[in-house]
């Protein structure tokens, strides 16, 4: 054990104080020789008379950035963190705890444990583990409150945010903050202590500070709401009262068993099955990492509707200049006054200065020509859905832009193949395509087309990154990933209404399941002339009976056309509120009387089933056909892009929990109800339950 600690952590003399440093790439890391290694140290500290007091600080770039989650999955190991942070807690000596980087999760725990702390001014302290569906078990829970109190420890344990160092002084969590040498102001730190004589009071000791019982049953309204379904925040309230009500020791085991308890748990699989996913994204396949991503100094967008304005802003507000393309100068004022209202929204939220908005908007030029793009590296068509106008746009810019420079179409549906085939240039041409609305929506498709250059991938996951979004790499393909599934679960909800539910009881059995709309709740919204238009566009490629089913044209027709204008699958009053509406009752029944479908009732289960079991079988496919990558990548553009519930991990993690064996016999159930042109089971999920294995497993 001594050998491995001392690849990982080595202890030097300065003067009376002992420096313990973890050097542990790439984060530091609380694996099992780290742990060993400061046990070790502590030791070593002990037992030597001359020493006044121990530093524990990491090389590199970060402080301990919490466990290593690749031993979370076996049974614990020895010497386990609790066993490095009651060594902590007993020493008799200052230790005192060096931070900078980021100190997460365990790292801090680790922090919490040492009789002082100081920090780097630029480093970030925080305890994420409700993120991964856990809880911190090594003493977080019921040390913080001791320092913080119990109303700032509720916010950094329950929603697993950082706060900085500036912040965590003010707190009382850092006794000092630092801008220079850190381990030298460790050592200062420590030599100041040791003069001083004062006792070493362990955070153990201190008493929980009174805070108003109100605010717990606040906390845990807030938490319901805010993260519907997920045990640990709640779990966490719950926690944080019972420390400050019993002695420290009790308090620390029952901790320590619940964090247990949590780390077997469905939704901490599935909360770590997408920390370790949305990780995976980030490789490209053929884009090695010694491609370099082409420079982006300026950006046009083309199309000032409503996607263009907010991809125009997403690159406002990183500081890029935009150009933004209309045919219209009526169009392109609405467009700019539109991102000024929006700008300024946020001003108003506190998410941005009036001089950042006033940078932005002063990086904005609008242009109803192609003349001035020669300069622009990047440009995205953010254009009408119909592929002729789209290569005509496309056409024109690659004849208005440098030999260099990328054309990226923001489409959601169209094949990239029949624009790339249409340019001279195809290498410098892919998909980007944003979720909206694009300024707020984390997800990003990149989609590459067959001739697409790796640099250019390569720079469109660079800039999404820089833009603060999570790019996901897909293959060409109708829909790419995200929107051919939805297809698929709109097409089953449409069809239960035709045989006998209601918009109601769909949207309700999808949002009790998670999501935050319903179908066609989330119809409603988006406007049902934009969802007839785009099924006007895909009805030669749609089956026979996907045709006939005809509701949303009989909605439009009627003037129904979602908020807009008041009424669509619901009816809206002043209050923006769905209302169950009987014309729409009356509609759909004069529909099935029209085409032969008998009334019937039909469960909650056949609705949830159907509608999900739906997109599952149709990402068998997509992964068959390498539209993506890996399953983990369909997981990360659902929970990302398009609601599903974060602790449910995704459809594919959801597909493994339930079995692929029941996935397989309910596709083959539904096939004699839908039809087997519906739901079929892919040759994938047939593959995988002979062979036994999941999606992700």
């Amino acid at each position: 054990m001594i050998e491995i600690a001392e690849r990982t952590v080595s202890v030097e003399r300065s003067g009376a104080m002992l420096v313990a440093t973890v050097d542990h790439p790439p984060v530091n890391a609380l694996s099992r020789p780290v742990r060993a290694g400061l046990i070790d140290a502590v030791d070593r500290f002990e037992a030597d008379a001359d020493a006044g007091a121990l530093v524990i600080i990491c090389a590199g770039r970060t402080f301990m950035a919490g466990a290593d989650l690749r031993e979370l999955d076996g049974p614990p190991r020895e010497p386990r963190l609790g066993e490095l942070i009651d060594r902590l807690d007993r020493c008799a000596k200052p230790v005192i705890a060096a931070m900078h980087g980021t100190a997460l999760g365990g790292g801090l725990e680790v922090a919490l444990a040492c009789s002082h702390r100081i920090a780097l001014a630029s480093a970030r302290l925080g305890l994420p583990e409700v993120r991964l569906g856990l809880l911190p078990g090594s003493g977080g829970i019921v040390r913080l409150p001791r320092l913080v109190g119990v109303e700032h420890a509720l916010t950094m344990i329950c929603e697993g945010g950082q706060i900085d160092a500036a912040e965590a002084l003010a707190l009382g969590l850092l006794d000092e903050v630092t801008t220079g040498d850190l381990r030298a102001a460790a050592i200062a730190f420590g030599e100041r202590i040791v003069r001083a004589g004062a006792p070493v009071r362990p955070t153990s000791a201190l008493p929980v500070p009174a805070f108003d019982a109100g605010l717990l049953a606040a906390k845990r309204t807030e938490l319901a709401r805010k993260y519907r379904g997920q045990t640990a925040p709640r779990l966490a309230v719950d926690l944080i009262e019972m420390a400050a009500t019993t002695p420290f020791a009790e308090a620390a085991r029952k901790e320590y068993l619940a964090c247990r308890e949590l780390l077997a748990s469905p939704q901490s699989r599935a909360l770590r099955h997408l920390f370790a996913a949305e990780r995976a994204v980030a490789k490209i396949d053929g884009v090695g990492a010694d491609v370099v991503p082409r420079p982006v100094r300026k950006v046009a967008v083309v199309g000032p509707g409503t996607m263009g304005r907010g991809i125009a802003q997403c690159f406002l507000t990183i500081g890029l200049p935009v150009v933004l393309v209309g045919r219209r100068r009526e169009s392109l004022d609405e467009a700019v006054a539109a991102i000024e209202r929006s700008l300024a929204a946020r001003v108003q939220r506190g998410s941005m200065t009036p001089a950042e908005r006033n940078r932005a908007i002063a990086l904005l030029r609008p242009a109803l020509d192609h003349a001035d793009l020669a300069d622009v590296d990047l440009v995205i068509e953010a254009v009408t859905e119909d592929l002729d106008v789209k290569k005509m746009v496309c056409a024109r810019l690659e004849a208005a832009l440098g030999e260099h420079a990328i054309i990226a179409t923001n489409t959601s549906f169209l094949d990239i193949e029949a624009l790339a085939a249409s340019l001279a240039r195809p290498a410098n041409f892919a998909g980007m395509h944003f979720f909206n609305p694009a300024n707020a929506m984390r997800l990003v498709e990149n989609a590459r087309a067959a001739a697409t250059a790796p640099d250019v991938l390569a720079t469109l996951a660079d800039l999404a990154r820089r833009l603060g979004k999570l790019p996901v790499s897909v293959g060409a393909g109708e829909g790419f990933v995200a929107n051919r599934m939805l297809a698929k679960r709109t097409r089953e909800a449409l069809f239960l209404i035709e045989e006998g539910a209601t918009p109601h009881e769909v949207d309700r059995v999808l949002v009790d399941f998670g999501f935050p709309l319903g179908p066609f709740a989330l119809a409603d919204l988006a406007g049902l002339d934009v969802v007839a238009a785009t099924r006007a566009a895909r009805l030669a490629a749609m089956t026979a009976r996907e045709q006939s089913c005809d509701i949303a044209d009989r909605l439009v027709a009627a003037g129904r056309l979602g908020r807009k204008t008041g009424a669509g699958y619901y009816r809206y009053g002043e209050d923006g509120k769905p209302r169950p509406d009987a014309a729409v009752d009356e509609m759909l029944a004069a529909h099935r009387a029209a085409r032969g479908i008998a009334q019937r009732v039909i469960g909650d289960q056949e609705i949830l089933e159907r509608c999900l079991l739906a997109m599952i079988n149709e990402a068998a496919r997509i992964l068959d056909e390498g539209v993506a990558a890996r399953p983990g990548d369909i997981d990360v553009i659902w929970t990302s892009g398009l609601g599903w519930p974060r602790h449910l991990g995704g459809p594919m993690f959801w597909a493994d929990e339930t079995g692929l064996v029941n996935v397989l016999e309910s596709l083959r159930t539904y096939s004699h109800v839908v039809g087997a042109d519906h739901f079929g089971p892919a040759a994938l999920i047939e593959r995988l339950v002979a062979e036994g294995r999941g999606f992700c497993r």
